[in-house]
């Protein structure tokens, strides 16, 4: 008997270290996909709109894979689940264009509230000293509180006045899409929801 649950000890902590290792390179897969599209939207001035917009759908469509694979990973596994609902969301947010913001994505997808809210803090300071523009500020903010919200993270009443009053219509379709999830059957139907590829 002590054989027995000595070994099962050991097939959970195998088990629990392969689910950190796989987590591990979603993590970086996922780094890289956003890196590449942080360093589009870095080097636009130097590209035409044609191969700007091509290149960007096909990192968006390499998105739409990795998606596909996070979801065949997580069936089944509930654990697996739990860790990588974060980045699943984030992913779709990504795909759907309702956050254009690489590392705001980054940061939802890593479970990061802490990070988002000082960002938010940086931004906040940023446009008042006139570092950012109005425009940026506004999408970033909103995309920040969202994440923050899908998040389980309290806002307060501003806040939740702010999303209501800025939010655009992908962003409000994005929130319908995801809306109180959190079971594994409400995270298939995201991955399968009809948050589509823009073209």
């Amino acid at each position: 008997m002590v054989g027995n649950s000595i070994s099962l000890r050991r097939m959970a902590s195998r088990g629990k270290s392969e689910t950190g290792k796989l987590r591990q390179n979603m993590e970086e897969q996922l780094d890289r996909l956003m890196q590449q599209l942080q360093d589009l939207e870095e080097c636009r001035e130097e590209l035409d709109e044609e191969e700007y917009e091509e290149t960007k759908k096909e990192t968006l469509e390499q998105l739409s894979e990795f998606s596909d694979s996070l979801k065949k990973i997580m069936t089944g596994d509930m654990t697996l689940v739990d860790e990588l609902s974060g980045m699943q969301l984030a992913i779709q947010a990504a795909i759907s264009q309702a956050f254009k913001t690489p590392e705001v994505i980054r940061l939802f997808a890593k479970k990061q509230p802490g990070q988002l809210r000082t960002r938010l803090a940086e931004m906040d300071r940023d446009v008042m000293v006139g570092k950012l523009s109005q425009d940026v500020y506004m999408q970033q903010k909103m995309e920040i509180l969202t994440a923050l919200r899908k998040l389980g993270e309290k806002l307060t009443t501003e806040d939740e006045t702010f999303l209501t009053e800025n939010a655009t219509a992908t962003l409000s379709q994005f929130e319908k899409v995801t809306a109180n999830l959190g079971s594994e059957d409400k995270i298939m139907a995201l991955a399968s929801s009809g948050v589509k590829t823009k073209a």
